[in-house]
């Protein structure tokens, strides 16, 4: 269980709003620890091949090789999917036979208030998840690397803290702001590429994580804290 302070985080008070509705359980468990709650998980996925297909040079982004799945087990090695019937190894994970895998991007991570900007900049061709992030976190403000240089602590169903660290933020590729831009693939880069990559720096586009602890199953609705 999440360790307690006995404190009543304000961060509870705000969630309850004014209209004297009981709390739910992320709210309850916000008033027993000395945490701030972020938002809940809204949508957990995996790539089962890289996003990025193409020759180097002549890449392009599509994002095809997302499956939404309602779990994700975490480990050392990366993030698996599990399904009713089936798991799925992310191309992330160190054991995926095409794996990417580097010790910093186990995980990624995205918040929903970062989509918002990013359609108000680009269009409503960027709807959630589109980017690729294991973890979709709801927030109603972005959040900065600055915020999350303590990580990010996740309580499952079981009542289990799992513990993101070392947080950073993933930069964005050439490939993913020309989808971002509806940019003919074929087409050189130009000052609104550049431009477009600039603003999706910074955590816009989102963050990897690393996760040093024993296999963790994280679940759609799992509250989501700054420690």
């Amino acid at each position: 269980m999440l360790a307690c302070s006995g404190r009543v985080n304000d961060v509870a008070s705000q969630h309850m709003g004014s209209t004297g509705l009981a709390p739910t359980a992320a709210q309850k468990t916000v008033q027993k620890c000395d945490m701030h709650l972020l938002g809940e998980i809204v949508r957990l996925q995996v790539q089962i091949v890289s996003l990025k297909p193409g020759e180097r040079g002549h890449r392009w982004y599509d994002p095809a090789g997302l499956r939404v799945l309602p779990a994700l087990d975490l480990e050392p090695d990366g993030v698996q999917g599990t399904g009713d019937h089936h798991s799925m190894v992310d191309v992330h994970n160190a054991r995926h036979p095409q794996s990417k895998f580097r010790s910093e991007n186990a995980v990624s991570i995205g918040f929903t208030a970062h989509y918002s900007q990013m359609r108000s900049r680009f269009g409503d061709n960027l709807p959630d998840g589109i980017a690729g992030e294991n973890i979709l976190v709801s927030c109603d403000r972005p959040v900065s690397e600055a915020e999350l240089r303590n990580g990010l602590v996740i309580e499952t169903q079981r009542g289990m803290e799992v513990r993101l660290k070392a947080i950073e933020v993933a930069e964005p590729c050439v490939e993913f702001t020309r989808f971002a831009l509806c940019y003919p693939q074929d087409a050189p880069a130009d000052g609104q590429v550049t431009e477009a990559l600039q603003f999706l720096r910074y955590g816009m586009r989102g963050f990897y994580a690393s996760y040093a602890g024993s296999l963790a199953t994280i679940r759609l609705g799992d509250p989501v804290f700054l420690p």
